[in-house]
């Protein structure tokens, strides 16, 4: 039975004085003190061997923990931990295994409350729930090269107080990161040498899932921009995510947000050290940091080049022979029945194609990708048209004198 509802301390002081000056039998002073005669004997018990402090609480912590951390297990946590100080429990319990031979493994529970005693966890911060992302036009990668993703992580000023840009591509199947490059802005003449050191190294992508600003998209014909109208030219599908929607590269998204962890807080000294800083996290990232998602595997054991070389001058795209063929003039203008058509200047300098579809209207291709309807009023889009591929056809020719002409 429980003590009764007052100071536990000062009811056994009470208990034991009565006790012993045996003024009551044994058993009918435990009833009224609403205690068991077991419990009785061992607070009296406890007072004849320490006196008053014996009366007093004592842990319920066992003596012995046979599954208690050992000393040395717990330095290595610890130290794995300080090194990388944005890896939890369950990464913390691959590198025990994987790189120290530890057995048998603590749970990754256990080190987490290790990490907590030292004070190296923070209590999660509350975010508000995202909604799903539109995965209806856009590429579940699942395999190595067939989708990357590229973005700049967000400026920041290093502590002289001059700005940087980082540039991060990644492939989006095996989480690994091609580059991760200071530039002078999203400049299409700062970002291309990048994405083309990146192609000479890797190959090429089958598509590049980017958001809708410069240097990536633009307001003109299907989103394209000088560099996107590029990646088309060399044969890489480009993946468009909506406005306001980061969710939706959201692999490249979260890899942003444990850069930007480990790297820039607080930044560097320089930009040049800054970038130094980056390309140690880089090595990391790729070689050494477990990711959940991998199976516990480093983001190196998933990826390889692609099979599909780069070259600085792309095969131009082929059509079928009843295409139309002309090429967009500087201003961004083609040249058809006797007027100038705007396509977009976004392709100046690249062959189309055009095929009729109705009385006096055609369908413009750059490649697989439908531009738009043409017709008397000018190009429209045509959003049923843009997700299917040109029209295959036993006989093609590539642009040569053809796209010259005039109509």
């Amino acid at each position: 039975m429980a003590w009764q509802d007052v100071e536990p301390m000062e009811e056994r002081v009470r208990f034991v004085l009565k006790a012993t000056r045996e003024e009551m039998g044994f058993a009918e002073l435990c009833r009224q003190f609403g205690i068991s005669r077991k419990t009785g004997y061992k607070w009296l018990r406890r007072y004849q061997v320490g006196g008053l402090d014996g009366l007093r609480e004592l842990s319920r912590r066992p003596r012995s923990s046979p599954t208690r951390l050992a000393a040395e297990v717990e330095a290595l946590i610890l130290r794995e931990r300080r090194r990388h100080g944005t890896w939890g429990p369950k990464k913390l319990r691959h590198v025990l295994a994987t790189k120290y031979g530890v057995a048998p493994l603590p749970a990754a529970s256990t080190i987490g409350n290790l990490l907590t005693r030292h004070g190296l966890t923070r209590k999660p911060r509350r975010r508000r729930p995202v909604s799903q992302p539109d995965r209806g036009t856009r590429t579940a990668p699942t395999r190595p090269n067939e989708v990357w993703g590229a973005d700049f992580k967000g400026w920041f000023k290093t502590r002289d107080g001059r700005r940087c840009e980082p540039l991060t591509i990644s492939d989006l199947a095996s989480r690994y990161v091609l580059t991760c490059r200071i530039v002078g802005g999203p400049r299409i003449e700062d970002v291309r040498p990048v994405f083309r050191q990146v192609f000479r190294r890797f190959g090429l992508p089958e598509a590049l899932r980017v958001d809708n600003g410069p240097p990536f998209g633009s307001r003109g014909v299907c989103g394209l921009s000088q560099l996107s109208a590029w990646w088309l030219q060399l044969g890489i599908r480009v993946e468009f995510i909506e406005p306001g929607h980061p969710e939706q590269n959201g692999g490249h998204e979260r890899m942003h947000r444990t850069l930007k962890a480990e790297t820039t807080r607080p930044p560097a000294a320089s930009p040049c050290a800054q970038q130094a800083r980056f390309d140690r996290w880089r090595r990391t990232f790729n070689q050494e940091r477990p990711h959940e998602a991998l199976g516990m595997q480093r983001p190196a054991q998933r990826y390889w080049r692609s099979a599909r070389r780069y070259t600085d001058q792309p095969a131009p795209p082929v059509y079928p022979l009843h295409y139309h063929l002309r090429r967009i003039k500087r201003q961004g203008v083609i040249k058809w029945r006797n007027a100038l058509c705007y396509i977009g200047e976004a392709l100046r300098g690249m062959v189309v194609g055009l095929v009729e579809v109705g009385d006096e209207q055609y369908d413009v291709y750059f490649g697989a990708l439908c531009l738009g309807r043409l017709d008397s009023q000018g190009l429209r889009p045509v959003a049923a048209a843009a997700a299917h591929p040109a029209p295959s056809h036993s006989l093609r020719h590539s642009p040569g004198r053809a796209a010259r002409g005039g109509g």
